[in-house]
């Protein structure tokens, strides 16, 4: 199991359509989340700063297929269309990457 941690920001003027999407999550993008090995994913908001955190467990093989697999997905990449709008990636997070990725400097199980 891999524990990720992954940061962007949210636009202010998209916080409440951002939170209302997420309150009704569509049961077949939960549904291709979980066929791709991820467990546990929540996603955090820290205001007044507009920071998104999300933490997930990754329990496959092999997370870049997965993410291949879930980005093909046709209802995930439509969820995607009213999803990312409402965010403003970090312009530091890799290369191809919405969300930037974070380093796990601490863990206590």
């Amino acid at each position: 199991m891999r524990r990720m941690g992954l940061c962007n920001r949210l636009r202010p003027e998209k916080a409440e359509e951002y939170r209302a999407l997420h309150a009704a999550a569509w049961p077949d993008v939960l549904a291709c989340i979980t066929a791709c090995n991820i467990r546990d994913f929540s996603i955090f908001l820290r205001t007044p700063e507009n920071l998104l955190f999300a933490y997930w467990e990754y329990h496959g093989e092999d997370f870049e297929a997965d993410a291949r697999k879930m980005a093909a997905d046709p209802v995930t990449r439509r969820w995607w269309a009213l999803t990312d709008p409402c965010q403003e990636p970090y312009e530091t997070r890799e290369e191809g990457a919405w969300w930037a990725s974070m380093e796990e400097v601490f863990y206590h199980p």
